[in-house]
């Protein structure tokens, strides 16, 4: 069993930052492949960004491309996903999740274990 708690998400004017965290527990953490995704209201769950066991390989979709940047600290057993120049259409629920595959995945169907979510709110 996994357990993802997401934070750092609030509400925040257009082209400023937030750093959203994931706190994870019960399984040795350098074992998954963490990733996050977003889910606007009235949209499906889409792919925001992954990261491999040790951070050697990293996907984003194509929207956040040079404004995201996801890492990770395989000492603290946390995610991180820096957000900068923040757009409205940013806006959404964040989660944090996780996987034990050996193959860094986009699809949602991939990852087992999810966290809660977090609010990113850009105001215009």
């Amino acid at each position: 069993q996994v357990l993802l708690e997401e934070s750092g998400g609030g509400l925040v004017q257009t082209g400023g930052s937030l750093r959203l965290s994931c706190a994870a527990s019960g399984r040795t953490f350098v074992t998954l492949i963490m990733a996050w995704f977003r889910q606007a209201p009235g949209k499906e769950r889409e792919f925001v960004a992954a990261i491999s066991q040790v951070g050697s390989i990293i996907y984003y979709t194509d929207s956040v491309k040079g404004r995201f940047t996801m890492s990770r600290d395989n000492t603290n057993n946390t995610a991180y996903l820096q957000m900068n120049s923040l757009k409205p259409e940013d806006t959404a629920v964040y989660y944090c999740a996780a996987s034990i595959s050996e193959t860094v995945y986009r699809k949602l169907t991939n990852y087992g274990y999810w966290g809660q979510g977090t609010q990113v709110t850009v105001s215009s």
